[in-house]
């Protein structure tokens, strides 16, 4: 659902791929770009008192796979019912530290939970009026998972994602590739083997126009 009267940036990759480096920093270049417009920073899952419960139950507890897609999802619908929609509804730019494409590329690519289950999900929390809602822009921080691995291994206590091993990664990776491959008007994608610096002139230079 692309005709909202806000805007909706998701930033996704892998463990690793240093994401989250550049998300407050090009909040507050939105911020200066479009000054008559609101920007609102959030994450996934998380975003909500209940979503940041469910989250630390996601990222730490052992559970069945579609318990976790399920748990996702139920993160996702309040996420989207408390934060994301009345932001989209107010004219505010939206963005937020992972989305739904971070579903499909690790409880589906790096998981093995079927497409199909996860597509209609997607449709039954998402969709409204017969529409997806869907960021307008994805960045997609590209990582080999070996690169990946390394820099993991340098930061915080791990949480059982992280701790999960390369092949795991790798096939997150690729699903990620594909979900982009698929959607390239929605996708941009960043080589996150760059520089911060590099990345973060890539990003000023994309042209949004909102």
């Amino acid at each position: 659902m692309q005709n909202q009267p806000g805007f909706f940036i998701s930033f996704e990759g892998i463990d690793g791929a240093g994401k989250s480096t550049h998300i407050e920093a090009y909040a507050n270049f939105l911020r200066a770009k479009f000054p008559e417009r609101k920007v609102l920073v959030t994450r996934e899952p998380g975003g909500t008192p209940l979503g940041e419960q469910l989250r630390k139950l996601l990222l730490d507890a052992p559970m069945d796979l579609e318990t976790e897609a399920l748990l996702m999802f139920a993160a996702r619908r309040e996420h989207l019912a408390q934060i994301i929609e009345p932001a989209l509804a107010a004219r505010k730019i939206v963005i937020s530290d992972r989305f739904t494409d971070a579903s499909f590329a690790y409880q589906s690519g790096g998981r093995g939970l079927s497409i199909e289950k996860l597509s209609q999900l997607e449709h039954w929390v998402q969709a409204r009026a017969g529409k997806l809602l869907q960021p307008n822009i994805t960045f997609l921080f590209d990582l080999p998972s070996d690169v990946a691995e390394a820099r993991r291994s340098q930061a915080r206590t791990p949480d059982k994602f992280e701790r999960l091993d390369l092949a795991f990664f790798e096939r997150v990776r690729q699903e990620y590739l594909r979900r982009a491959a698929a959607e390239p008007e929605r996708f941009r994608i960043l080589d996150a083997r760059d520089t911060p610096e590099v990345i973060w002139k890539k990003l000023e230079n994309i042209n949004i126009t909102i």
